[in-house]
């Protein structure tokens, strides 16, 4: 059965999944990049964006986990583009070149209607302005007997867990301290929501943490 997935979603050890001060720069935030050690070093990541190399072991394991059986991805409108408001005719189409890596259709969050856009490689970027639940009514559509993945960002990952619509969510902790930025927990209590810790493994770059809801 298809199931909603929250997967490599990196926090730091303060609880921020991206820091302060997002700019077209640093679109994480001051810091946040660092957040991403772990899964940048992989062979599976290097490869994704056409590079060579990388290591294997338990946090490639967990970056292909990541990339498996995804039919469809949610994502808020802070993902996608730092503009706000109306969007603006800029030509922009994400971050991620004409051949973004999610090959499947991608579900943004906004309150701004705008035609879809169809990219290279199978994704197409789907503009949502009617709220968290019809968004995942449209991925599960899309994904068919496949995984729906929320990408994020905080706020967008924050709704989903208050409404109990994720099924498993992988939140690995970076050995990062960010002091400010959007943190995770804020209004979230897990053990209420029903969600349990299933999974522990540590490496040096990271503890990868599993939660499944009962």
């Amino acid at each position: 059965m298809s199931k909603v997935r929250i997967l490599n979603f990196t926090i730091s050890l303060d609880g921020y999944g991206a820091g302060p001060n997002q700019a077209a720069d640093s679109p994480l935030g001051v810091g946040g990049e660092e957040l991403h050690n772990w899964m940048v070093k992989t062979a599976t990541f290097r490869k994704l964006y056409g590079g060579e190399g990388g290591e294997e072991g338990i946090d490639n394991d967990f970056t292909v986990r990541g990339l498996s059986n995804i039919g469809a991805w949610i994502l808020g409108r802070n993902m996608f583009t730092l503009s706000r408001g109306e969007w603006p005719d800029d030509g922009w189409k994400g971050w991620w070149g004409e051949n973004p890596p999610y090959h499947a259709p991608v579900f943004v969050l906004t309150h701004h209607p705008r035609a879809s856009i169809p990219m290279e490689g199978g994704t197409t970027f789907h503009f949502v302005t009617e709220g968290i639940h019809v968004a995942l009514e449209r991925a599960r559509e899309a994904a068919g007997e496949k995984d729906v993945r929320i990408l994020g960002g905080v706020n967008v990952i924050r709704q989903y867990l208050r409404e109990r619509l994720v099924d498993e969510m992988h939140i690995p902790i970076a050995p990062v301290v960010l002091g400010s930025g959007e943190h995770l927990y804020t209004g979230v209590n897990l053990l209420e929501l029903g969600y349990k810790l299933t999974e522990h493994v540590t490496t040096s770059d990271a503890m990868h943490l599993v939660f499944t809801r009962s």
